[in-house]
């Protein structure tokens, strides 16, 4: 199950009130959740208000050294209400990672640059990430992507068979 439930303090896309929700522990530079994003977009496009989809950030800094940082980049632009457009512009970009380059990215979306590298620096936006890793913990993920429909682990095939469980959901 997933700790805790998904709260006003998660990114989510979609209507609070969506009969599904799906939920993705990611990583910005895990080749497979490179892979998962554009099947959760085509997933968002054709559910629209069916679906609410949250995501929580899960870097794996042994694999991915530019996971953490770039998580804390996607955290700092939320805090000008752009998470999602960093969101991803990351996953676009994935083999680009360094400091630079999300500050490009940063500019790219409009941010006011000062403030979100001082964003970068504070610990509260560090620590957003090192929370979403924790709730990741606790709710036994492993590994990236993990999704959670409606609460529960979905262990199934996400590359072929995740838009149809999400359709059978509701």
């Amino acid at each position: 199950m997933l700790k805790p439930e998904v709260s006003d303090k998660d990114h989510a896309s979609g209507p609070s009130k969506a009969p599904v929700t799906l939920v993705e522990f990611g990583d910005y530079e895990c080749p497979h959740c490179g892979r998962a994003y554009p099947i959760i977009k085509d997933i968002q496009q054709t559910m629209g208000k069916q679906l609410r989809f949250v995501f929580r950030n899960f870097p794996l800094n042994e694999s991915h050294p530019h996971a953490f940082m770039a998580a804390v980049a996607a955290e700092a632009a939320a805090k000008q209400d752009k998470f999602w457009e960093m969101h991803d512009i990351i996953y676009e970009h994935q083999d680009s990672l360094e400091m630079d380059d999300l500050l490009d990215y940063a500019k790219q979306l409009g941010l006011d640059i000062r403030q979100f590298a001082k964003d970068i620096q504070d610990k509260s936006t560090s620590g957003k990430v090192e929370h979403d890793f924790d709730s990741g913990l606790r709710s036994g993920v492993n590994g990236t992507p993990t999704f959670f429909i409606n609460g529960k682990r979905y262990d199934g095939d996400w590359e072929n068979d995740l838009a149809q469980r999400l359709a059978d959901s509701f």
